[in-house]
């Protein structure tokens, strides 16, 4: 249990170094407005955590901690200019209505980041989905101007990113003030797979079948770009690594959680293509909750056979050596 613990600790800290990472390129484009939106919502998440387990009669130890890293993620979804009201109503849903009414830590059956953007796209859709251009920084209460769509969503729209490739990995366009630094979150990608910190399996599921789609139904004439574009818009990336592939959410198995990975990537991409649907893989990773569960039953199901075979074999070396014996004594 000890060593158990110790694991998911190193987990949270592997995701939260590279949450930071991604935080201090939203501060170099967005200004001190990005740092202070994601200091409110860990601040909010660690206050509604302890009186949420103190309401359920549990004591927050040093494990309840991983709320700070769903806060993050929740607080780089968001635009850097995101009223501050609006973020800790989010966080609230995220860490006492999608986490601990479901069971809290130990029984996530969704990601708390992804359910609360999906409460805030229903509630305040325009303010989410509105952003500043990059190197336009807003002060800490200041009311923000000028703001525009993202750059997925003129790609969803028209078909056109009026961006260079460079300008693309380094995160260079309009959009979410954390998932857009597609540079910084391939390095998360790998570093984080590498560390087996997030499922490797339902990683790769979301971006092949995000992927293979584009190039066989694309987008725009160009295969190649559509292959690119579809993955660099509408935070596919950062939701693969941080929603999709959490390991506290994903299937165990690679196997199981590559096909998880793969349903969500083929369906969030039909929403785009045929819906224009901005951010569609955020929707889609909490609607195919059922497929998740229902992997991680089957999973349950063959560990729990297997064990029984392994007894059953165990328990017939037994007899066997003890009828040995018997047949040795008797002579």
């Amino acid at each position: 249990m000890l060593k158990k613990a110790r694991k998911e600790r190193l987990i949270w800290l592997d995701i939260m170094i590279t949450l930071l990472t991604l935080e201090l390129m939203s501060y170099f484009y967005y200004g001190i407005r990005s740092v202070v939106l994601a200091g409110v919502c860990v601040i909010t998440a660690v206050i509604a955590e302890i009186v949420s387990l103190r309401m359920m009669k549990r004591r927050f130890t040093a494990d309840d901690l991983t709320c700070t890293s769903d806060a993050m993620i929740l607080a780089l979804m968001f635009p850097a200019v995101m009223d501050y009201k609006i973020a800790v109503i989010a966080v609230l849903f995220a860490i006492i209505a999608a986490k601990n009414v479901f069971g809290g830590r130990l029984n996530m059956i969704f990601s708390p980041a992804a359910a609360a953007y999906i409460f805030v796209l229903t509630s305040w859709g325009h303010q989410l989905l509105q952003y500043t251009e990059p190197h336009v920084k807003t002060g800490i209460f200041e009311k923000p101007t000028g703001l525009v769509n993202s750059a997925s969503h003129t790609f969803n729209m028209t078909g056109n990113v009026d961006h260079t490739d460079f300008e693309l990995l380094l995160g260079n366009f309009s959009g979410p003030c954390g998932s857009v630094s597609i540079l910084l979150l391939v390095v998360a990608a790998v570093v984080l797979i590498f560390r087996r910190s997030i499922s490797a399996g339902a990683f790769i599921g979301t971006v092949f079948g995000t992927g293979f789609f584009a190039c066989v139904t694309p987008m725009i004439s160009s295969r190649a770009d559509s292959f690119k574009y579809s993955l660099v818009m509408n935070m596919v990336l950062f939701s693969a690594i941080y929603i999709v592939s959490d390991i506290r959410i994903a299937p165990k198995r690679n196997y199981y959680a590559f096909f998880y990975g793969l349903f969500i990537g083929v369906i969030s991409y039909v929403l785009v293509l045929t819906m224009a649907k901005e951010n569609a893989i955020v929707i889609v990773s909490v609607l195919f909750t059922p497929i998740a569960l229902g992997f991680k039953n089957l999973e349950k199901r063959i560990e729990k056979a297997a064990s029984e075979h392994t007894s059953e074999k165990d328990n017939e070396a037994s007899e066997s050596v003890t009828a040995g014996k018997e047949m040795t004594e008797g002579e």
